[in-house]
């Protein structure tokens, strides 16, 4: 008999415009093979680039904040194991799945450490250099207390596995480190794309409702690609990403080779065919999607050190890392322009690929550690006492705000 898994989202997962849509679908794939009947709910309107997961047979459901017709569904479907997708997430539905379903799994992934791209933001608004002042913000607070009130907590990067234990001292019990699980890539596969003479131009991508991707199309425009434009007047930088606003728009100079292509339909075709991928961030957290993208496809990148944290671990990166745009702009030339050193890079890309994110490397530890924790539940919850600690009612705040506005809700 099928175990019964409930995914509570944050949004309906688009893995054509984001790189925690695609990681969402990996999830539901992992489950899926190994026989859980999955819902999906979520209290978020559908958009146009949301993936119809009813043709993966997984039902999904619409569900409301502060209203009790999630007890009464949630008790209904009884599910083993419900995965909040991140913490703000999990403040709203946490202690209802903790009242209704004790004995269910409570698993929090968390995409990327909100706390830390939101410190890594204002330490650059700032221009200071980030330290603990930064990292321990109001959104720290409250993402580390979701992952305490969690049995198991997904983090997707070993450098955020290590400040949550060094930095918050969160016990590692609670961790897991389970970061993009991808396909292996044949060497049939690596032979099938463009060689470096048969690409052109820059591409830099990114879903622009993403604060770090906007921020860093920006350093681009103003800092980075007059000096590569001034050396390579006939390259061009094409700029893809999802939800392209009019202020983003604006920024399209055809003049100066800095388009702006907005969404693009198939990501591998675009990266393909592009011979050197740009990730200047200067801010943000977990892994990223768009290097994923571009060692998939064989397109080496230059990329800050922000971009580049936790892709590679002792591997050489498919590119070159760095932080200052002068720097970054030469290397981007570089790179450009040198054979050697493009097919190198590109090899150095499909090595970490196969080497790091394999899912075969990763998927049968996962799910032998759920159903470790699964079957001594209870014993596993008493060594977290913060844990118990934070759901006791003087804590709740989250639950009698909700409790509060549903009966607001009824009076209006």
């Amino acid at each position: 008999m099928s175990k019964r898994l409930l995914i509570i989202g944050f949004v309906w997962p688009e893995p054509t415009s984001s790189a925690a849509g695609s990681r969402m679908m990996q999830l539901i794939e992992v489950f899926q093979s190994n026989d859980y009947s999955i819902t999906f709910a979520s209290t978020c309107a559908k958009k146009d680039n949301a993936f119809d997961l009813s043709s993966l047979g997984i039902k999904q459901v619409s569900i409301e904040l502060n209203n009790s017709s999630f007890d009464e569904f949630i008790k209904e479907l009884n599910p083993e194991i419900v995965v909040f997708d991140r913490f703000m997430v999990e403040e709203q539905f946490g202690w209802r799945v903790a009242e209704q379903c004790p004995d269910a799994l409570r698993v929090l992934d968390t995409e990327d450490l909100h706390c830390l791209r939101k410190g890594r933001e204002q330490a650059l608004k700032h221009q200071s250099v980030f330290d603990k002042f930064y990292l321990f913000n109001d959104v720290s607070k409250r993402e580390i207390a979701s992952i305490y009130r969690c049995d198991l907590s997904l983090i997707i990067s070993e450098e955020e596995i290590e400040i949550l234990k060094n930095q918050f001292k969160v016990s590692n019990h609670l961790l897991y480190y389970l970061p993009f699980l991808t396909e292996p890539l044949s060497a049939e596969a690596k032979k099938r794309l463009p060689k470096i003479k048969e690409r052109e131009h820059f591409i830099s991508i990114g879903n622009f409702l993403h604060a770090p991707n906007y921020d860093a199309v920006l350093f681009l425009k103003d800092k980075i690609w007059p000096i590569i434009r001034e050396k390579l007047p006939e390259v061009e930088l094409h700029v893809y990403g999802a939800y392209a606003t009019e202020k983003v728009s604006q920024l399209n100079d055809k003049k100066e080779g800095f388009i702006i292509k907005g969404f693009a339909e198939d990501v591998s075709s675009v990266m393909k065919n592009a011979k050197v991928c740009l990730a200047p961030l200067r801010f943000g957290a977990g892994l990223k999607g768009k290097l994923i993208d571009a060692m998939t496809n064989g397109t080496p990148c230059v990329m800050t050190s922000i971009a580049a944290e936790g892709m590679f671990g002792g591997f050489e990166p498919n590119g070159f890392i760095a932080d200052e745009a002068h720097e970054f702009a030469n290397k981007a030339i570089e790179l450009y322009t040198d054979k050697i050193f493009w097919n190198g890079k590109q090899k150095n890309g499909f090595l970490v690929m196969n080497a790091r994110f394999d899912k075969q490397l990763f998927v049968s530890d996962f799910i032998y550690k759920i159903n470790a924790i699964q079957n001594n539940l209870k014993a596993h919850r008493l060594d977290n006492f913060t844990g118990q600690m934070l759901h006791h009612h003087t804590m709740q705040s989250t639950k009698f705000m909700s409790k509060w506005i549903e009966e607001k809700n009824k009076n209006n």
